[in-house]
């Protein structure tokens, strides 16, 4: 009692002197349950779309032969990319790299050393905090979908083993650097601190329309063309198997998707919700958009493209999800579905090359255009949240369209060079080294037999 009284004694004292006592809980920030209750589903969001999302969307549009194939290469790459994740992979993504901390991160927090569940960091608002453990994970989802959906561009012919070293490859020398360039930052409490090199120029990609959709989409064009067409591409008819699966698999990367986009806010906030908002209105207005436009091209609206035409739609909106207005991502959807609709056919055609299950047309096409549009629907004028400026800590009270569009085509330019080129000389030594594809025998009988002994239907 007669320490109390002391320490009640002296805070009266320092109280009148005029020296405040802080406050430990008011000066140190900590995570908010529902904060980490939403990151957490969000991330179980992410891991739907993956498995069996993204799975099932792809198994669907092979070949009953390859079907298995698929799932099995899927799976398989979610599971290297988490352990690769943990290792070293956040680390490269999220510490400050040094003399190259602009393209890549260091190897400070490698085998998440120093990471756990009592350490937070910064979201996206002023002494707003989640346990650091729970971003890595989330993160970790984006860098393994963003691996498995190259996995589309030379479907049904590609060698497992050399899909996996490949996959190894190419999450460390192009996603870590994009994930770095694009998203690593000091938080707004230390806004002027190093940034990754686009970040630093103020590109605005809300959840990963550069570094997922056009960096795999890249990688899956350039190894279609490497790795060459498949026996028969032009000739043999290879429509997809089973439309069923591709339509449930579809519907869940829909659903997956509002984790995808409202997770990346980091807090259960206005602006999550408006991010939800605007994955179900972008994407149902490029559903809408793509069956129409073939509807009037072909005489039929096909259930595949009212799918796909969703799929460019979610893609489209991912980097605009919590800067765009609801009117302004309709107008993004609508623009995306139509344009993807060209990507898969004319576009394709014209280039020639077998995109087995049209990623670049999809992916590729619809991130551009995403990541471009951002740029004029973050617009306040048009509905858009504008430019929030953390020296000032509120919006910026003049935006200038034109340099943001500027800004986000350098960014588009960054991700389209960058993984072009590494996929390019990955898939180049490979082939010159364990090669990439099966013989021809061995495509024909179908890579579910062929790679794992087993088939999807007996």
């Amino acid at each position: 009692m007669n320490i109390r009284l002391g320490l009640m004694i002296l805070t009266a004292l320092l109280g009148f002197s005029g020296i405040a006592l802080a406050d430990d809980a008011a000066a140190v920030p900590v995570p908010e349950k529902g904060d980490t209750a939403w990151m957490m589903v969000s991330t179980l969001l992410v891991i739907l779309m993956i498995i069996p999302g993204l799975a099932l969307f792809y198994g669907g549009l092979v070949r009953a032969k390859n079907m298995l194939s698929v799932l099995a290469q899927v799976f398989t790459i979610f599971c290297v990319i988490s352990i690769l994740w943990v290792v070293y992979g956040y680390s490269m993504a999220f510490t400050d790299g040094g003399g190259l901390n602009s393209f890549v991160g260091g190897l400070s927090k490698m085998f998440l050393k120093g990471v756990d569940t009592a350490v937070t960091v910064e979201t996206f608002s002023k002494g707003v905090v989640i346990h650091e453990m729970m971003f890595m994970v989330f993160q970790l989802t984006f860098a393994a979908i963003t691996v498995a959906l190259i996995v589309g561009g030379f479907a049904e012919r590609i060698k497992f083993s050399a899909l996996l070293v490949f996959s190894v490859l190419w999450f460390t020398f192009s996603y870590l650097p994009m994930a770095h360039m694009v998203w690593f930052w000091g938080g707004p409490s230390a806004y002027d601190a190093p940034a990754g090199f686009l970040f630093a120029k103020g590109a605005l990609d809300f959840a990963g329309g550069t570094v997922v959709h056009i960096n795999a989409a890249m990688a899956a064009l350039v190894g279609a063309i490497v790795v060459g067409k498949r026996v028969g591409y032009g000739r043999d008819p290879m429509p997809p198997h089973n439309l069923v699966m591709t339509m449930i698999g579809g519907s869940l990367l829909w659903v997956g998707w509002f984790g995808f986009n409202a997770g990346s806010n980091l807090e259960a906030t206005g602006t999550a919700v408006l991010a939800m908002v605007n994955t179900i209105v972008a994407t149902a207005a490029a559903a809408l958009s793509w069956m129409f436009a073939e509807w009037v091209l072909r005489g039929k609206p096909s259930l595949l493209g009212a799918v796909s035409g969703a799929v460019s739609g979610l893609v489209a909106v991912t980097p605009a999800a919590g800067f765009a207005g609801p009117m302004g991502a309709i107008m993004l959807g609508l623009v995306t579905g139509a344009a993807c609709l060209w990507g898969v056919t004319g576009l394709k055609h014209m280039l020639g090359y077998d995109d087995s299950l049209d990623v670049f047309g999809v992916h590729g096409i619809g991130g551009i255009i995403g990541a471009i549009g951002t740029g004029i629907v973050v617009n306040p004028a048009l509905g858009g949240s504008g430019i929030f400026d953390y020296a000032t800590g509120a919006v910026a009270t003049e935006f200038d369209m034109a340099h943001q569009i500027w800004v986000q085509m350098q960014g588009v330019g960054t991700v389209v060079i960058w993984s072009g080129v590494i996929s390019f000389v990955l898939f180049t030594l490979l082939k010159m080294t364990m090669g990439l594809r099966v013989s021809q025998d061995e495509e024909r009988e179908g890579l579910d037999t062929v790679s794992h002994g087993e088939r999807a239907y007996s």
